[in-house]
């Protein structure tokens, strides 16, 4: 039986990688693929449908108020608009030339990615502050507070966090300066879920805005996230998302995320109208992230235990010289386990690259994590598998190593 994909002609993948977008993120529960059906059979209000997603996101995140995104990508975009324009209209119509409008965002030298580029997209220069010393193994520091301090001013939008354990200097210390200083503080949270505490986390620690991927492992739909914080720029965001073809006399938007009175007139369609969001987006990441509270570490973390245990096991029973395979409970403090190969043995080198290559070009295609490819290190984890996703992997392993 042929699946949607390979009826257009794509194969599909086992991923034992991770809820990659390359690979079209994980495998969607059956409650939130129901909910987005749903949503397709009905029309709605689109600002009311953000401000009823406004209020559950506000609930789970411990913010004044949250809209969904197309992607944590699309919340930098927005939420950096929304701390340039404030509730400004005139501002936003004039977006992305920023004449005469604050244009800066701070950003430490050692969080600098490839993802900021959504950041520069409304217009902005990114000011570096800090050497990344520590990031490249030649110091133990990063940024001082004293820096970014010193490099804040009157053209400064807000400053930029990405929110990684190893960040320095902490949040709530770059809050805090931030707030003295009249700034708002946008965070890049895309990736840091689970814990679930972390939903919370940067709200609590004193960031403005949060922007997380919904199509990660919330489980919503892979072109979903959401953006939270306070309720201000967070409208600002909406504002330069939505559809905006009215008269001012009857736009009517809901006044429990946007205040009409404080906009002189009704804002054309902003920067951020290419990051809309469907309603079937809206409904799925709102269901997904509903179940994802619903879930505690703890079971979410034995789930993927038993996966990784058996996937291991079956791994390690080809009786392979040439491969170990073990569980590493929780590697990068993310709480979600992973099953580390290594390829190789003192009696026969396998090249890992060869392996990948197997792994990819084989029917079913199986993609890994790649690591340390060099040195024979692979790593797979749970977190987009079925159960009979992990026979097949073992049974592909066997093939290419040549098991017995």
């Amino acid at each position: 039986m042929t699946n949607v994909f390979e009826r257009l002609g794509a194969a599909t993948l086992i991923n034992a990688y991770g809820p990659m977008t390359r690979f079209g993120g994980g495998i969607m529960g059956e409650e939130v693929a129901a909910a987005m059906r749903e949503a397709t059979q009905y029309c709605v209000d689109m600002p009311a449908l953000q401000a009823a997603a406004s209020r559950i996101i506000a609930d789970v995140t411990g913010a004044e108020a949250g809209i969904v995104t197309s992607g944590a990508s699309a919340g930098l975009l927005l939420g950096t608009a929304a701390c340039v324009t404030g509730l400004d209209a005139a501002k936003m119509n004039r977006l992305p030339d920023l004449t005469g409008m604050k244009n800066e965002i701070v950003v430490m030298r050692g969080q600098r990615n490839s993802y900021d580029r959504a950041l520069r997209a409304v217009g902005v220069t990114l000011v570096e502050v800090g050497v990344s010393d520590r990031a490249n193994g030649t110091g133990i520091r990063d940024a001082d507070l004293s820096e970014i301090r010193e490099a804040v001013g009157e053209r400064t939008a807000a400053i930029f966090y990405l929110a990684k354990p190893q960040a320095l200097p902490r949040l709530t210390e770059v809050a805090s300066l931030a707030h003295e200083l009249g700034v708002p503080v946008l965070v890049d949270a895309a990736a840091e879920l689970p814990p679930l505490a972390n939903l919370k986390r940067f709200i609590a620690e004193g960031a403005d805005l949060v922007a997380f991927s919904g199509g990660k492992m919330i489980g919503g739909p892979q072109g979903s996230g959401l953006l939270c914080g306070r309720r201000d720029l967070v409208a600002a965001a909406l504002l330069q998302q939505l559809d905006l073809d009215y008269t001012y006399d009857e736009w009517n938007p809901p006044p429990a995320l946007i205040d009409k009175q404080r906009l002189q007139g009704v804002p054309r369609h902003g920067v951020g109208r290419s990051c809309k969001t469907g309603k079937e987006q809206i409904v799925g990441l709102l269901t997904a992230l509903q179940v994802f509270a619903r879930e505690s570490d703890r079971d979410r973390e034995a789930r993927w235990q038993t996966l990784a245990e058996r996937l291991a096991g079956l791994l390690q029973g080809l009786s392979s010289p040439s491969l170990a395979a073990r569980v590493i409970a929780d590697p990068d403090g993310s709480g979600i386990p992973v099953v580390e190969l290594r390829l190789g043995s003192a009696r026969r080198h396998v090249n890992g690259r060869e392996v990948l290559h197997g792994l990819r070009s084989g029917s079913p295609r199986i993609e890994v994590n790649p690591w340390r490819p060099e040195e024979g290190l692979l790593i797979l984890s749970p977190a987009c598998l079925r159960e009979d996703d992990v026979p097949a992997i073992a049974k592909r392993f066997g093939e290419i190593l040549g098991a017995s």
